[in-house]
């Protein structure tokens, strides 16, 4: 059960240092402490055992009530893994091809065209070069966009569509996925990277495909067979009291603001089923998922996909093996994209060297919204997850200090 995750091994046991792992918890007890974040929890595992796990701080600043190892969390775009690996199920399946277009499974695909100029009430667009494919969505080459990135025109074409951070979409994922169709694309297919609602759209193909909603597909295939009995895209009245509240960066004061409204969006059950950003888990729900990826699809006698599928998946499918700061649009859920690719559904170090922080190429990663993240290190037989509810990801640098924290921790 997700209430009892905690440490399976001694840190020694893996050539880990248990004193240098209590530097983690050390350092991110400021941040609570001076009133940045409420709370959070820490796992770093070797070898797929769990050899630290801290907790510090309150699930909600106002009541004190302190977090727990069963906490419920928001995990917003770590979502995007979880939906990427549901779909490459139906591609080991036959059901599909990576290289199929997009409009062979939603048919509004095949009418979207390319923003050229113009205005935004008045835009002046252009055919497409070739196709949206299935690959495209997975690595965010699509030319899909997100309303939050502030960064295009046709970012705020997405804003008044609807599709803004903070609002809850209150039509289905059909439906969405054709209103995304009717925009136009900001760049041609392929030709670049932007972080974008992509994975949404591949939440729809899974359900075309599988004749299934995106809900009951990922509870039968993934979450039913790693006993991920606390994720799902709603809290059912009965856990309610274990979702830990949401907040903002407060940029006059420095601190943070509860986000009520947006934060209970999570507790009801959704008419949008959001692949890219909706489920709500545990630390110990999503280690489960973790430790499946780190046995290359399988943990324990259930296997979820091939070794060979999670290894196609986790190399850079960028061209020329570029990192997203020279081929893409760096906005999303790193705070940094030098010396990173993209997979299909993850973030892949392509050179060391240039991420300045020691985790080795190979390593595949995400996180989510409210500064949440995960990561996976091959070489070194590591993974790590930390768990908090901040909006948006980048306002402090978590990440970065959390592997250089974890790295440092090695004895071997």
């Amino acid at each position: 059960m997700a209430n009892n995750f905690g440490v399976t091994v001694d840190p020694k046991e893996v050539s880990l240092d248990a004193t240098r792992l209590k530097n983690i918890d050390k350092h991110f007890k400021r941040y609570v402490d001076e009133g940045r974040l409420a709370g959070f929890a820490v796992a770093v595992a070797r070898r797929g055992e769990v050899a630290h796990f801290g907790m510090y701080g309150a699930k909600d600043s106002d009541t004190g009530e302190s977090i727990t190892s069963d906490t419920m969390y928001r995990i917003y775009s770590m979502t995007k893994p979880v939906t990427s690996i549901a779909l490459m199920m139906l591609v080991e399946q036959g059901l599909l091809q990576l290289t199929d277009p997009v409009s062979k499974f939603i048919k509004s695909f095949g009418e979207t065209r390319v923003w050229n100029t113009g205005t935004i009430l008045k835009p002046m667009t252009a055919a497409l070069t070739e196709p949206i494919r299935v690959w495209h969505l997975l690595t965010h080459t699509s030319g899909l966009t997100y309303g939050f990135n502030y960064a295009d025109v046709v970012d705020d074409m997405y804003r008044r569509a609807g599709f803004e951070t903070g609002l809850s979409y209150n039509e289905s994922l059909e439906v969405v996925c054709d209103k995304i169709a009717s925009l136009p694309l900001v760049f041609q297919p392929g030709s670049s990277w932007n972080y974008s609602m992509a994975t949404d759209v591949v939440g729809r193909i899974i359900e075309v495909i599988s004749k299934m909603p995106l809900d009951e597909f990922l509870e039968k295939n993934i979450f039913a067979p790693l006993g991920m009995t606390d994720t799902a895209f709603f809290v059912p009245e009965e856990k309610r009291s274990r979702v830990s509240s949401l907040y903002r960066y407060d940029e006059v004061n420095h601190s943070k603001i509860k986000l009520d409204t947006l934060g209970n969006s999570s507790l009801e059950n959704p008419k949008f089923l959001s692949g890219g950003g909706g489920l709500i888990s545990t630390a110990g729900d999503y280690f489960k998922f973790i430790k499946m990826l780190e046995g290359r699809g399988k943990s324990g006698d259930v296997r979820i996909v091939s070794s060979r599928t999670i290894d196609l998946m986790t190399q850079n499918h960028l061209p020329n093996n570029a990192d997203i700061s020279t081929f893409g649009r760096p906005i999303g859920e790193e705070f940094l994209y030098d010396g990173l690719g993209f997979g299909l559904g993850f973030s892949v170090v392509v050179d060391q060297a240039k991420t300045r922080v020691a985790c080795p190429k190979g390593t595949f990663a995400w996180g989510g919204m409210a500064s949440t993240a995960f990561w996976v290190d091959p070489v070194n037989e590591i993974s790590a997850m930390f768990f908090t509810q901040l909006i948006p990801s980048g306002v402090y640098p978590i990440r970065q200090y959390l592997r250089s924290l974890v790295y440092a921790a090695l004895a071997d």
